[in-house]
């Protein structure tokens, strides 16, 4: 059984990932528009994970005995000046979510709900991922520059499909 307080936490984070998500796919039309079609790909693939993320929550509420509630999403930016200005913001967006997961993790602790801390579990590890991944990128953007070599990373980042996780 989830408290009202935990169950708008939980709602409150599941319309985050789909923010996130916005963001991502915001991402992808830009970098489509600008001519890097491998980035724009990797940046679809970020977004199907995030929709994904989002309905793990949606589903765990519901499973939960709780009420998943969608809320109005805000208009994610849609134009960056470099790549790298990109990527440093989706890093620094990553960032943030793994502070919010920790303090929906800080709460189930507070609640003593047990459920709920080995429900965000996954998500625990999954942010280490998620940063180190974004973060490696920004380091070879800075490696990279302008240069020809931006043009040798979009191609293989053009290679990342989005594959759900097996349920465990």
């Amino acid at each position: 059984m989830l408290s009202e307080k935990m169950q708008d936490a939980l709602n409150a984070q599941m319309n985050w990932e789909i923010f996130s998500a916005h963001i991502y796919l915001s991402m992808s039309s830009h970098f489509s528009q600008i001519g890097l079609p491998g980035i724009a790909q990797w940046m679809n693939a970020q977004y199907q994970e995030e929709m994904f993320h989002a309905m793990k929550f949606f589903a765990y509420i519901n499973e939960a005995g709780g009420h998943a509630r969608l809320g109005t999403i805000d208009t994610p930016p849609y134009e960056w000046k470099t790549p790298l200005a990109a990527f440093e913001d989706a890093l620094a967006h990553e960032q943030g979510v793994t502070a919010r997961i920790n303090e929906l993790a800080n709460l189930a602790i507070e609640e003593k709900n047990h459920a709920v801390g080995i429900f965000l579990q996954w998500f625990i590890s999954e942010q280490v991922e998620e940063e180190d991944t974004v973060g490696g990128i920004v380091g070879k953007l800075k490696l990279v520059g302008d240069g020809g070599g931006l043009f040798m990373l979009d191609r293989d980042l053009g290679t990342r499909v989005f594959t759900p996780p097996v349920k465990a």
